[in-house]
Parts: C-alpha cells; sequence; structure tokens
C-alpha cells in the first residue's frame, strides 16, 4: 500500500513560479484546457516516435507495476520493465531527480513539484492514442498536472479521503466531519487522523464551510492567516485524536482493534477491514483526495518505451488491473464495462460518478502564487505547510 507523503518533507522552493491565470475549484472538473498559467522551465515535448530501446526504469506506488502486465508489455515491445516502489511522495520527487528514471507514478502533491523543477517533460498526447474519450472527464486538464495548456500527466485512477467509522459503536451515519474535528465528538480519544503536511488541506475544507468569513476558496491556496486558521484547528482535533496514521496496515490494525471508530480513510482501506460494521460517507462539507498520473523524466533515456508504457496502460484492461490491485477508481471507463466483476468495482469506487469527485479536492502542491487567482496576496508554500505541520503533534 502505498503512504502518500511523509511528514518530513524534502527541500522546496517555488518561488521563481510566477501566476499569471488561476486554478479550478473542486468543481471545475471538466476542461481539458484548464490547469495552472505560471512559469516553469521550457522543457520540450517529443514530437515523434522512434524505435523502442531495450528497457523502461520506472517510479511507481506500490501494485502499479506488477508482472501479470508488464511481462506482457515486455513480450509486445521487447522493453524491460525495472520498477523501483516508492512509499512516499517526497521519495518519488527525489528520485526523479536524480535523472536515473523515465516513469513515476506521482500524486497531486509531487506533481507540480517536478513541474516547477524541469524534473519532467510535457506529454504529446497524440502520440497516446488510448488517452482517449473513455478517459472520464475528471482526471483531464487538471490543476496538479495540467501547465500553461500543456499536459504533463497520463491519469492512472483516483480516490477520496473518506469518513470511515464504525457503526457497531457510531449507529447513525455522520453527515459532517464534525465528529473528527469539533472538541464535543462523542468519539474524542478514538479518532484517527492522517499524518503529513497535506492534511492541512483537510481542515482548510472544514473551514471552507463552517467559517466562510475566511475567504476560503481553494484548501491548496491559504495565505498566511488562513493557514493559522487551519492550523488552530489542527491543534484543536489533536486534543481529541488517538492516534495519527500514514502506513496504511497500521490504520486497518486501529480500526480493526477497536482503538479507533472514526476517522479519515481510503475506501480500500475499509474494504481490506474486512468486516461489514465498517462504513464510510463523504460528508456534505467534501473532502480531500487523490489523483495518480504517469509523468515522463525531462532525461528519459527511453522516451519510446516510456510512452507506449503510457499508452499500454490507458487501455481499459491493464488501467483496470492497475486499478483493482490497487484498490481505486480507474482513469478509463471502458474498463468498468468489461465484466459484472469490473462494473462492481467501478460501483464501489464511484469511478463515472463525477457528481460524487466534484466535491474532492485533489491534492495540489500548496506554491506561493495563490491557485485560487488571487494577486493580492503571497500564498503559503510546501514547505511553509511542512513548518506548521510540525507544530501540530508537538
Amino acid at each position: 500500500m502505498k503512504g502518500k507523503i511523509s511528514a518530513a518533507a524534502a527541500g522546496f522552493a517555488v518561488a521563481a513560479l510566477a501566476l499569471s491565470g488561476c486554478a479550478g475549484t473542486a468543481e471545475d472538473t471538466d476542461a481539458p484546457a484548464g490547469g495552472l498559467s505560471i512559469d516553469v522551465p521550457d522543457v520540450p515535448m517529443m514530437e515523434e516516435k522512434g524505435e523502442y530501446e531495450d528497457h523502461v526504469d520506472i517510479i511507481a506506488w506500490s501494485g502499479f507495476v506488477e508482472p501479470a502486465w508488464a511481462d506482457a508489455f515486455t513480450e509486445e515491445t521487447g522493453c524491460q520493465v525495472n520498477r523501483r516502489v516508492a512509499g512516499t511522495s517526497d521519495e518519488m520527487v527525489q528520485l526523479m531527480r536524480t535523472g536515473d528514471y523515465d516513469l513515476v507514478s506521482a500524486s497531486g502533491d509531487a506533481s507540480l513539484r517536478l513541474i516547477a523543477g524541469g524534473d519532467v517533460a510535457p506529454i504529446n498526447l497524440d502520440l497516446i492514442p488510448n488517452f482517449g474519450d473513455d478517459i472520464v472527464e475528471g482526471m483531464k486538464g487538471q490543476v496538479y498536472d495540467t501547465i500553461n495548456g500543456k499536459s504533463y500527466g497520463i491519469p492512472i485512477g483516483r480516490g477520496a479521503n473518506i469518513l470511515q467509522y464504525n457503526s457497531d459503536v457510531v449507529t447513525e451515519e455522520p453527515t459532517s466531519w464534525d465528529v473528527a474535528w469539533e472538541t464535543d465528538s462523542p468519539y474524542a480519544g478514538k479518532i484517527i487522523a492522517y499524518d503529513a503536511p497535506i492534511y492541512i488541506a483537510d481542515a482548510a475544507v472544514y473551514l471552507m464551510a463552517h467559517e466562510p468569513d475566511l475567504g476560503i476558496t481553494n484548501p491548496y491556496a491559504l495565505d498566511e492567516e488562513q493557514l493559522a486558521a487551519a492550523i488552530d484547528l489542527l491543534k484543536q482535533q489533536n486534543e481529541i485524536v488517538s492516534e495519527y496514521w500514514a502506513d496504511p496496515a497500521a490504520q486497518i490494525t486501529s480500526f480493526v482493534g477497536g482503538n479507533t471508530v472514526l476517522g479519515t480513510s481510503w475506501e480500500v482501506l475499509r474494504k481490506l477491514t474486512e468486516d461489514e460494521k465498517f462504513k464510510s460517507v463523504l460528508p456534505e462539507e467534501g473532502s480531500t483526495g487523490w489523483s495518480d498520473a504517469w509523468l515522463i523524466s525531462s532525461q528519459s533515456e527511453s522516451p519510446n518505451c516510456a510512452y507506449e508504457w503510457m499508452n499500454y496502460t490507458s487501455t481499459p484492461e491493464v488501467n483496470g488491473a492497475i486499478a483493482m490491485n490497487f484498490g481505486m477508481a480507474p482513469a478509463n471507463a471502458a474498463f468498468c464495462e468489461t465484466s459484472d466483476e469490473a462494473k462492481a468495482h467501478c460501483d464501489y469506487y464511484n469511478a463515472t460518478d463525477e457528481e460524487y469527485f466534484k466535491k474532492v479536492w485533489f491534492w495540489t502542491t500548496p506554491i506561493e502564487q495563490c491557485v485560487d487567482g488571487r494577486t493580492d496576496v503571497t500564498c503559503t508554500n510546501f514547505q511553509q505547510w511542512t513548518d506548521a505541520w510540525l507544530t501540530v503533534k508537538g
């Protein structure tokens, strides 16, 4: 299972970015020409494919690159697939910056860092015919991997950070995140929270609904005052949290063992508890979430194999296999019609329910140029979030 990001983030500076446009909101999910408009390194895009190289080196989350489909790819193309499993987004960024890898399965909290650093190249979608109409609209043209009208990511899958609960204890389905944030929660001392700086965005989502005077319109675009409010809320929550999780296995153990009765989760983690008493809900405030995509290194030594891998894994069958193996909504909606098992998987993970995902704010690297379009303030960046996060549990 993947841990999306570590509490101790890699050094990260984005002061050189100059925002000249604005990002979308959680509901701006249907515009392929969307994304950010900022100054980034001018990295050339591959214009045409040539002969395959003899290998492709990939950094991936556990479960994304497996022999079941990698071996068939090698047989078809001659490209030997070399996999390096990473446990955090920070590790992925560090490894990609070595220039030793061709591809990475990055989440939104890593992709913008890689784009801003010139570590990845824009992708020529004409060379990836399987990136077509069957790719769900909500994973195209997003702020975390589409910059200045150029696509940097080929979608793999997505998921929401949902509210999971033990229905033996929490007998009424929660409708709000208030049971996880407010000090008078009847479940105080039995609440679990995510352990990462990006979790600050979860606090911001809650504040958007409950303290509108703060003016937060995007949980990844926080000025200093808004960040301070989010940190205050996180410190308040700290008083009622029993534990924080970064290791998915530990989260499952906490729920199954009874140490936790309510808290932040993923649908796949609820499923892996293998107990129907554990249920989940996407509360009325909405939630944060994650969306993974293939990004190609700007220093790739095997760009032809890399492009073919992105194309191959975008087919309904392979994309679906990855989604089922990991436990997430696939990017290619055509997979959902391939079998009864596929349909059941897609239904469980809300794969084609865009109304559901319009309530989800997918992880996006916070930068100093406000991605909500404000130009009269400076927003806080990821390093500031990391520093602030360290004060929450301290």
